[in-house]
């Protein structure tokens, strides 16, 4: 499961890129993905919804549908 929740994220990546950002995988501990945001999208006030709405929900879909996505600063 984790090579698929890599390859989803780096698909998310290209989106994040567009707009300045980029993250980093801190971790994945089965179903628990912790992701740092960086640049643009570290600091913007919208980071929780890109996390929860965007990447988590991306992920349950095409993943598994009890994945968590935790933001680590």
């Amino acid at each position: 499961m984790e090579k698929k929740i890599r390859a989803k994220l780096e698909e998310a990546r290209g989106a994040l890129q567009e707009h300045g950002g980029d993250m980093e995988i801190v971790g994945i501990e089965g179903k628990v993905v912790k992701l740092r945001l960086k640049g643009a999208c570290g600091c913007c006030p919208h980071a929780t919804q890109t996390i929860k709405q965007g990447i988590e929900s991306m992920l349950r879909e095409d993943v598994d549908p009890e994945i968590t996505v935790e933001q680590v600063k």
